[in-house]
């Protein structure tokens, strides 16, 4: 255990167990303060959880884990809260997408990318991926160095201008490109203009899954950085997207804090102006002289008596997500098959139009019982539409399903025909599941659409509260969301 802080920060409680408020939870307690985290179900992870089921276990929401690479936002948050091992394996081939025109692209972090990207979109792509690369190198670059963003403080914004400073003149990186400033307030299609269709078609799906929004939206600079995943140490792990969880639930434990399940948190008291104690569902009261909260804004500003002036619109573009959790017979899939696929039928996408598919390893025996596969996929899906059907017929809602269930099998079954036929289990979720099992508001996913560098809220929520997860900068992704985590603890431990 650690040796004891001396500060007036006596008491941090964490709410929600997701890798944000993992991540901070556990460097926090590796500095020596007193950290509880607070997590409603009975096993850590929030939308990167996995679950077990007849036999399988099911990543619940998020399926590709990237960030692995030296010196990388998981790197960093290995070093900052003790983890020794990931339990992950790298990949190259990280993932295939089936695009319209029936062509299959390879997505590599090698440099069999660029001989892919010719092959797949014709020279005349080189040029757009040539800039993606550069941007995404210089962006991340900047973000692993943890300025403090939205900086909200005249002490962040002096934080912020130095380290850009720094970051412009360190050596190697005297090559900063003054392109990246008309980048920060344009859409990225500035970059696909004359391009093919079918390499827009690539970028807008990517982007979808990454940015939660299309080139014709997508902020330049954020867009660059989301398309960099494949690049960005892609790995897959050991026992499921909740194992990761698991690792950073233990390094909690290791450096002297605590995490208790079926504590779902339903007030934070406030008294004169400062969190004194967050109080759950069960009658139990934490004192905390500091919350960190893993939910979403408005979640956060329901367990307030008053909640802030601040508190941002919800978005209106804002996407859900449709899951389907299915347990196959691995017999039908071909030796070393890709795990993870997104197809790209038409637009508009979403609604069953694209998926993104992942399959459990066949290496992986906690997945599934010997011989089986567990199988994730999703489609994007506006959350009104749901809501509306689940409140007014139930019979419209189960219809509603029922309909997309089989538009979403039709578009695997382009990845692996005859899975219906391999199928053992099938379970589906809407956006009214998410609400249901993450608490997150109307089951909204993804984070806000990337479309400007500011849309995100800031991580200070109200005096002594802050937030961590998909809604605060760098936003979604697992690496994303523990960096968020990393630099919410970073700057309380600087501030004590």
């Amino acid at each position: 255990m650690t040796k004891e802080r001396k500060t007036s920060i006596q008491n941090i409680v964490v709410i929600g167990s997701g890798m944000g408020g993992l991540t901070a939870a556990a460097v926090l307690a590796k500095a020596g303060y007193q950290v509880t985290v607070l997590e409603a179900q009975v096993y850590p992870g929030g939308c990167a959880g996995t679950f077990f089921h007849k036999g399988y276990r099911f990543d619940a929401g998020a399926t590709l884990a990237g960030g692995f690479y030296p010196d990388g936002p998981m790197d960093l948050v290995a070093h900052e809260t003790g983890v020794k091992d990931w339990h992950v394996h790298p990949v190259n081939r990280t993932m295939l997408i089936h695009l319209p025109d029936g062509s299959i692209v390879t997505r590599y972090a090698d440099e069999t990318r660029w001989e892919e990207h010719r092959a797949a979109f014709g020279d005349s792509s080189l040029k757009f991926f040539q800039w993606q690369e550069k941007t995404a190198n210089q962006v991340w670059n900047l973000a692993l160095r943890l300025p403090p963003w939205l900086p909200e403080t005249p002490g962040e914004t002096g934080q912020l201008l130095m380290t850009g400073l720094d970051w412009m003149w360190a050596r190697g990186e005297r090559n900063f490109s003054p392109s990246l400033i008309p980048d920060a307030i344009r859409p990225l299609k500035h970059h696909l203009q004359n391009l093919p269709d079918n390499l827009k078609d690539f970028v807008d799906a990517q982007l979808l899954i990454s940015a939660q929004v299309t080139s014709d939206r997508a902020n330049a600079l954020y867009g660059a950085a989301a398309l960099d995943l494949p690049r960005r140490g892609v790995v897959h792990v050991e026992g499921g997207m909740g194992a990761l969880a698991e690792t950073l639930v233990q390094a909690v434990f290791q450096n002297g804090g605590r995490v208790l399940y079926r504590q779902e948190a339903t007030r934070i008291r406030i008294e004169q102006g400062k969190p004194v104690a967050v109080e759950t569902g069960k009658g139990n009261d934490y004192p905390a002289n500091l919350v960190i909260s893993n939910l979403t804004p408005w979640n956060t500003a329901d367990l307030l008596d008053s909640p802030p002036s601040r508190l941002p619109n919800f978005p209106a573009d804002g996407w859900g997500a449709f899951m389907m959790y299915v347990g196959m017979t691995g017999n039908i899939l071909p030796e070393d098959f890709p795990l993870h696929h997104q197809v790209v039928l038409r637009r508009p996408f979403g609604e069953g139009n694209t998926i993104f598919a992942s399959f459990s390893p066949a290496w992986d025996p906690n997945r599934a019982p010997a011989g089986h596969r567990a199988l994730t996929i999703s489609t994007h899906t506006r959350l009104k539409p749901w809501w509306q059907a689940s409140g007014d017929d139930r019979k419209v809602y189960e219809s509603m399903k029922a309909a997309l269930a089989e538009s979403v099998l039709d578009a695997a079954e382009k990845i692996v025909p005859g899975l219906r036929n391999a199928t053992q289990v099938m379970m589906t979720g809407t956006p009214v599941t998410f609400h249901r099992y993450t608490r997150r508001k109307l089951g909204w996913v993804g984070g806000f659409p990337q479309t400007s560098l500011v849309r995100p809220v800031g991580a200070r929520f109200q005096p002594g509260i802050w937030l961590v997860g998909d809604s605060v900068f760098p936003g979604q992704s697992i690496a994303s969301v523990a960096l968020g985590g990393l630099r919410v603890a970073k700057q309380v431990i600087r501030e004590a």
